[in-house]
């Protein structure tokens, strides 16, 4: 009964938390079309002949920015992703490389030497390489690129 009263005051922490970030996320909605709309007036001023265009543009630009706010704490989340294709080093990929770099073929201790895995973790590599017919098995332990 303690549990679920201590789980209970937690959520209702979180959920008091998360109202007040709510609340600063739409002030700042509300201050940033404000800000956005002193500008646009200023540029119809200059087109007279065109004033019916850009307003309808503004109008819908500002309901885009206040979106993408939201979408820019997510751009970290999705750098990690970008910096892991940058570097395009899986442990697939390095281990062909070192058994494509011997010429009688890459046995375990090499393996694991070079490439600096775990047993287990080479295991799992030499199996997927394996299966996708990218090596082969000279014999127990000792490896050839296909």
């Amino acid at each position: 009964m303690k549990k679920v009263q201590t789980q209970i005051k937690t959520i209702a922490k979180n959920l008091a938390s998360l109202a007040d970030k709510l609340e600063k996320l739409n002030t700042q909605l509300e201050s940033a079309p404000a800000k956005a709309a002193a500008p646009e007036k200023k540029m119809p001023v200059a087109k007279a002949s065109k004033k019916a265009a850009p307003q309808k543009a503004s109008k819908k630009a500002a309901p885009k920015a206040a979106p993408k706010t939201p979408p820019k704490a997510k751009a970290p989340k999705k750098a990690p992703a970008v910096s892991a294709d940058e570097g395009k080093n899986t442990v697939l990929d390095n281990v062909l490389d070192v058994i494509a770099k011997s010429r009688t073929g890459a046995n375990i201790a090499n393996l694991k030497e070079k490439t600096g895995l775990e047993s287990r973790q080479l295991s799992n590599a030499l199996y997927k390489l394996s299966k996708k017919g990218q090596i082969k098995t000279v014999s127990r332990g000792v490896y050839v690129k296909a």
